[in-house]
């Protein structure tokens, strides 16, 4: 192969092996390029089970901040 030769070469990109993930997605070229990865869905089973892992110091706490509606805030 000459010097001019490119040989193929594949990158594969995880976000779900990135150490990462979620600290540093805001200005992650992939994020440019391809979006924010997939959101997480909990059912409410989950959502408890995680409040209860929270609690006995075994994972943090969600940081989930919900948005509110304008018509939620009119009702307040």
């Amino acid at each position: 192969m000459g010097a001019d030769s490119v040989t193929g070469m594949t990158t594969r990109i995880d976000c779900d092996t990135c150490v990462v993930r979620g600290l540093a997605c805001h200005d992650c070229v992939v994020t440019v390029l391809l979006g924010p990865p997939p959101e997480l869905t909990f059912d409410d089973d989950e959502r408890r089970a995680l409040d209860v892992l929270a609690q006995g110091g075994l994972v943090p706490p969600l940081r989930l901040v919900e948005p509110v509606t304008a018509r939620d805030v009119e009702s307040a």
